[in-house]
């Protein structure tokens, strides 16, 4: 039942590639006593976008996401909590990160404008 949570590195990569975005698995083997759980990096080469998910079940029992490009599109230190794939969509959408996968495009499922 775990494996469809957002907080899943293969749920959250495989949603955000169903939704165009090219999603690389950075980092998942942090230790047992980090907060971290892992770190994918979205739009790679362009926006480059890192998304950490973050674990703080010992401390205040909570799940949240750290998205961080160092400022350029996205405002420093934006942490964001929520349960939902779609959210995380609209705050990338809302920031203009691009979801122009070129295999996204070759599909049909998204028509690039000229």
């Amino acid at each position: 039942m775990g494996s469809n949570k957002i907080t899943t590195v293969s749920y959250f990569t495989k949603r955000l590639r169903d939704s165009g975005y090219i999603t690389n698995k950075l980092y998942t083997d942090y230790s047992k006593s980090d907060a971290r759980s892992w770190t994918v990096i979205v739009d790679p080469g362009n926006a480059s976008v890192l998304v950490t998910c973050f674990n703080n079940h010992n401390f205040f029992g909570e799940e949240y996401f750290v998205l961080y490009d160092g400022g350029q599109y996205i405002p420093e230190n934006f942490k964001l909590k929520t349960s939902s794939i779609e959210v995380i969509i609209e705050y990338l959408v809302k920031y203009n990160i691009n979801n122009k996968s070129i295999t996204y495009i070759k599909n049909g499922t998204k028509k690039e404008k000229n």
